[in-house]
């Protein structure tokens, strides 16, 4: 009985350390940003990254020569907490628009007014979450700062830092999106659920992005 017992703990160990292991965007997890939500697939990025993504199979990003970057914002508005002061936000917020609107002007002359063979790029920070490592994952409520609160027999649980982002491109003649993307960025992890959460803690989670836009196809 005692072996039994064992052999099913560790299978219950096994299950809640799988249902941690997703590293996409879940459909209770969409922010409500994006124009639609229908037809995303994973797809593996050149950084090794697996993310959410939809194109239009008719269209290719050669097909264009300019882009109209309207800035990241955090879709809802979150407002600070114990964990992440506004500093951190806002340092955030710009480090993002930096380094995204720094990537996409390698690709595209970024312009100001719509025309032919022009995209406008819009995208947006729509969740932050702290959740304790080897615990099953539970929804994440848009931009909201989550941390699942349980103790180890040797104390509290290892969290990881985890970055939600949502972006699409339209083509500015036909008003049409020809690309969508949910992502999820796993950043630093942290020591436990009262420990601040930093722009450094993040910064990962943005440069992968940015590697994968300069090497997209």
């Amino acid at each position: 009985m005692k072996i039994f017992m064992l052999v099913l703990g560790g299978a219950l160990v096994s299950l809640l350390l799988s249902g941690c292991a997703s590293k996409i965007t879940s459909a209770n997890q969409y922010s409500g940003f994006l124009s639609s939500y229908e037809g995303l697939a994973e797809t593996r990025t050149p950084s090794g990254s697996t993310v959410l993504r939809w194109t239009d199979p008719r269209v290719k990003i050669s097909d264009y020569d300019n882009l109209i970057y309207n800035p990241i914002g955090f879709y809802p508005q979150p407002s600070p907490s114990e964990r992440v002061s506004q500093q951190t936000l806002q340092d955030l917020l710009e480090y993002t628009n930096r380094r995204v609107s720094s990537s996409l002007a390698q690709r595209l002359r970024l312009v100001s007014v719509p025309g032919p063979r022009t995209l406008s790029f819009r995208g947006a920070i729509t969740a932050l979450d702290a959740s304790n490592q080897g615990l099953k994952p539970y929804e994440v409520v848009p931009f909201a700062m989550i941390a699942a609160g349980a103790l180890t027999a040797a104390g509290q649980r290892d969290q990881n830092t985890e970055l939600y982002l949502e972006a699409e491109l339209i083509d500015t003649a036909t008003g049409k999106p020809v690309l969508r993307v949910a992502r999820k960025g796993l950043g630093k992890t942290l020591e436990n659920e009262k420990q601040v959460i930093t722009l450094d803690d993040l910064k990962s989670v943005i440069d992968d992005m940015t590697q994968d836009i300069l090497r997209f196809p």
